[in-house]
């Protein structure tokens, strides 16, 4: 299926690819060729496209919707940061300075941080 991945800057990527893991406001989403169609509001957190003979790309997401229609997927994301893009010293640093906190501002950061971690493919 074909599937878009954009942030208001840029276009991240564009290609095919056998599912799309995200997670919505909903819960967790696998969507799959052929999926009905969907329209979710997308929370901080890793996306998963798990492409045919290549590595998975994995980003954090921060905010967005994911829309799923006939022509395919898209993931429009208010923020997009690449597994391989992530400072996970700086994540880990963000999620120390937030994570106890009841601030709203520092809950927001840790859900960020939080994000972030897990698309780089490091335990939280």
């Amino acid at each position: 299926m074909q599937v878009q991945l954009v942030a208001p800057d840029r276009m991240v990527w564009s290609g095919e690819a056998e599912i799309v893991l995200a997670r919505t406001v909903d819960g967790e989403l696998g969507i799959l060729p052929r999926h009905a169609p969907l329209l979710g509001v997308l929370v901080e957190s890793p996306v998963t496209i798990r492409r045919e003979g290549e590595d998975d790309l994995v980003a954090a997401v921060h905010g967005g919707f994911l829309s799923v229609s006939e022509e395919g997927v898209s993931v429009l994301a208010e923020i997009v940061e690449l597994s391989d893009e992530i400072d996970v010293p700086r994540a880990r640093e963000a999620l120390e300075r937030s994570k106890d906190s009841e601030d709203d501002a520092d809950k927001a950061a840790a859900r960020r941080a939080t994000a972030r971690l897990k698309a780089a493919g490091e335990s939280v």
